[in-house]
């Protein structure tokens, strides 16, 4: 390790690791955590794993950390909660602020800021539950071509979400997406493939393709699935890839989206892409994305996790 590395090094200080957290995206936290926690400390640094649901986010001060990397996934991580905490206690972290974590998370907001934008986004309702009643189903199917996906409004990693052709899997559908949240979104259908498009500083890294054994890009497919493929380079040509490029990377930055992310989208069978949403705490598994995605743009994940980190040294 050269003597800049190791300046540098020293620069971090003592670094927390936020992992785990209480929501729905524990386990997946945890992972993304781990990986993290371990390349820093492979780089050297003084890092140290930190899980809210255990510990007081307060202690982060009289522990005496300077920075913190953020791997809570889902509500309380992605949410401008944790952000306006770290705020608060004026404490550098990685990612987003509270504004573009808050929009980010939320789908409805998103697709309003990025229909205010005139950033391409499939048709949608949006239903909640107080007010949602299963006759409504029949309507709704017909006004958006009569095959939508379900999915929670403050729900991430496919959390909740579901595909429904008939009045009868819409009703399970939002039902079920009615547990996870009371604020449902209700898209337009696409066919086609679907991409990423991951963020780092102000740059988009190589786009990925995802084709899942069967069915869509769902939680299985993410975290649990072992014949999900991947590929990237995602066999855009030059002009799709620039293309796919910078429609993420305004709809990343149209919500405010800082440091590092991901944009997922789809591209229907006419070749035109769709945005789905935004992460602003992307996986860091072994599956992950980012990770596949910095490798193609010829970083190693430890360079990526630091790549992360350097960030919280430019405010």
């Amino acid at each position: 390790m050269n003597k800049l590395s190791q300046q540098r090094i020293e620069e971090f200080g003592k670094v927390a690791v936020l992992l785990g957290g209480t929501s729905a995206e524990r386990e997946v936290s945890l992972a993304s955590g781990t990986a993290v926690l371990n390349a820093l400390r492979d780089a050297g640094i003084d890092a140290h794993g930190f899980d809210p649901k255990d510990r007081n986010v307060c202690d982060l001060r009289q522990d005496g950390f300077d920075r913190v990397f953020i791997a809570l996934h889902g509500r309380g991580g992605e949410d401008g909660t944790i952000q306006g905490t770290l705020d608060y206690l004026h404490l550098p972290y990685t990612g987003s602020g509270v504004t573009g974590s808050a929009l980010a998370i939320d789908k409805v907001l998103t697709k309003l800021i990025w229909h205010a934008q005139q950033l391409p986004i499939a048709p949608y309702k949006v239903v909640v539950q107080d007010s949602f009643e299963p006759t409504h189903c029949a309507s709704i199917l017909q006004e958006l071509g009569g095959q939508v996906m379900v999915k929670p409004s403050l729900e991430g990693s496919s959390l909740g979400m579901a595909k429904a052709s008939n009045e009868n899997e819409l009703r399970q559908a939002i039902e079920t997406a009615f547990k996870f949240d009371k604020k449902v979104l209700i898209e337009a259908f696409i066919t086609g493939p679907e991409y990423t498009v991951s963020i780092l500083g102000n740059e988009a890294l190589p786009s990925i393709s995802m084709k899942p054994a069967e069915g869509f890009y769902d939680y299985d497919a993410k975290y649990n699935s072992n014949s999900t493929q991947y590929f990237c380079p995602s066999g855009l040509s030059e002009e799709d890839e620039r293309n796919i490029q910078s429609i993420a990377l305004e709809a990343f930055t149209s919500l405010q989206g800082k440091g590092w992310g991901r944009v997922d989208l789809m591209r229907d069978n006419n070749g035109q892409f769709y945005l789905l949403e935004s992460n602003t705490v992307p996986g860091m598994t072994n599956t992950s994305l980012v990770p596949k995605a910095a490798k193609q743009a010829g970083l190693s994940f430890t360079e990526l996790v630091i790549a992360i980190l350097m960030q919280t040294l430019e405010d």
